[in-house]
């Protein structure tokens, strides 16, 4: 069994093929987690209508799968981060306001002296911030929330290029898996033919009876082979209504149109410069550009990290009032109150003698509470502060943290790096195994047209009695095995040229 594989991203994008023309199986398909099962979603997706080209199953999976649309959510959080951080350069400003009741003994919150009775108090106020340096701290959060939003934007292109990649692998995979099946029903209809004659030689008493029993043997195992290609078919239909989101149950009728597809050695032998595609590719493939934003951000991040070596000024200001049911003012134009008052006082005559008493009578006016919006007005109060903090030493919690950015720096530049030289071994492995099926498909051509020759005389020798049916039947398989590679080859090829077109900037669907 031969299993092409094709890198991308660091992903393993299993592609195409297939086994023996007896066994007549597919190489299976490793797990996608680009996209889960139909029966995983919330609402049924609509039947499918009419036969699906390659571009059309590839448009549809992009608007349908649920890893891009989780990649797309990403870029939204992303840019509600950045427009966060904007605002973060806006000063800040907030209203309070509370009440409260005392009971007992308590402090008078606007004459701050001793009461002894229940008393309701208001206090309303306002404040607003603005931060007017921090060390550019402000300014580098804003460009590098930028720079992950654009970096965001490029893992959305990445996961639709890798799933369009899984979409014509699979696509490609069906249509070879019906080009088996429909090669095996043709086995199946030639040992009918052949088992026909079989009998009418063996009716001339020209074969014996073993050589009828051999051909009935040899139907029975490509009966069997059709069985398996149509086993191997179902599944690769499976795969592929599983990349495009669509339920089996819902599409019994789902059919794939058939591409023209030229044969390899229609097309002039592949030749390409590697490196030069490799330049082009790295210019286009939003993982290398995912790439080297993040090697900016993370750069953004070092500046982040050192802006708390510097101080911190923020300007500040506040307005305040309050209200107090225990604050009285005497009563305008009523009544006063007479109060008579006794002082003991020395007489200066008589130092050392007895005290005199002394009555003094006041009179005090009547007091009232005083009004609330009196009192707001009169207890209203402003602020304006200036706030200077300047670090010093916080157990070396600033330069532990730069250094921990450092080192993320060269971590994500090691990345870039990785990306790029996956990016080139995923160009060199296609072009390889290109040119490999293109020469494995001119050999295989030359094999099956030696071979048609070969099985042609044995049927002649065979019908005229001069070579057994164990042999006939050596010669069927071995033509059988022949047309099999011939076809892994083909579709091997197109799949690696569509890939290493992809990387050149053109349509899958080309």
């Amino acid at each position: 069994m031969l299993i092409t594989l094709a890198r991308r991203g660091g992903t393993a994008l299993a592609v195409l093929l297939t086994a023996g023309p007896l066994a007549a199986q597919l190489a299976p398909q490793p797990a996608r987690p680009a996209s889960p099962p139909a029966a995983a979603l919330a609402t049924p997706v609509a039947a499918a209508t009419g036969p699906w080209g390659l571009q059309r199953a590839i448009d549809y999976a992009l608007a349908h799968n649920i890893g891009v649309r989780l990649n797309q959510l990403t870029v939204q959080s992303n840019a509600q981060v950045l427009r966060q951080s904007k605002a973060a350069l806006l000063p800040t400003a907030n209203l309070n306001a509370t009440q409260a009741w005392q009971y007992g003994t308590s402090v008078n919150p606007l004459t701050f002296l001793f009461q002894n009775e229940t008393v309701r108090s208001n206090n309303v106020s306002g404040n607003s911030q603005l931060v007017l340096f921090q060390g550019f701290q402000l300014r580098n959060t804003i460009r590098r929330n930028a720079l992950d939003v654009q970096a965001s934007e490029a893992d959305v292109q990445k996961a639709r290029n890798d799933l369009s990649l899984n979409v014509a692998s699979a696509f490609l995979q069906a249509v070879l898996a019906q080009e088996l099946v429909r090669a095996n029903q043709f086995y199946v209809t030639r040992d009918q033919d052949q088992i026909a004659r079989t009998k009418l030689l063996l009716q001339a008493g020209s074969i014996p009876e073993s050589t009828l029993l051999d051909s009935q043997s040899q139907l029975a195992t490509d009966e069997l082979n059709v069985v398996n290609a149509q086993n191997q078919a179902t599944i690769a239909r499976l795969n592929l209504l599983q990349l495009l989101n669509l339920d089996p149950a819902a599409n019994p009728d789902f059919q794939l149109e058939v591409p023209n597809l030229p044969d390899p050695d229609e097309e002039n032998a592949l030749t390409l410069n590697t490196n030069e595609l490799f330049q082009g590719a790295a210019t286009r493939q939003p993982e290398i550009k995912a790439a080297d934003l993040r090697v900016l951000s993370a750069g953004r991040s070092v500046e982040l990290a050192r802006g708390t070596y510097y101080p911190r000024l923020i300007l500040a200001g506040s307005i305040f009032s309050g209200f107090s049911s225990a604050r009285m003012v005497p009563q305008s134009g009523g009544d006063s109150t007479a109060r008579r008052t006794t002082f003991f006082v020395q007489n200066p005559t008589t130092p050392g003698g007895p005290l005199t008493p002394l009555n003094v009578i006041t009179y005090q006016p009547n007091e009232l509470p005083q009004k609330y919006w009196d009192q707001l007005s009169q207890n209203l109060g402003q602020q304006v502060q200036f706030t200077l903090n300047i670090p010093i030493l916080n157990g070396l919690q600033v330069r532990t943290n730069v250094q921990r950015t450092l080192i993320n720096a060269q971590q994500v530049q090691l990345q870039a790096e990785q990306a790029r030289l996956t990016l080139r071994q995923s160009i060199e492995q296609a072009y390889a195994d290109a040119r490999a099926a293109q020469l494995q498909y001119a050999a295989a051509t030359r094999q099956v047209a030696a071979l048609t020759t070969t099985q042609r005389n044995a049927e002649i020798r065979f019908n005229n009695g001069l070579l057994s049916g164990t042999e006939f039947n050596v010669t069927k398989n071995n033509l059988n095995f022949a047309i099999s590679n011939q076809l892994q080859a083909k579709y091997t090829f197109i799949f690696r040229r569509k890939v290493l077109a992809f990387y050149d900037g053109k349509s899958l669907a080309q």
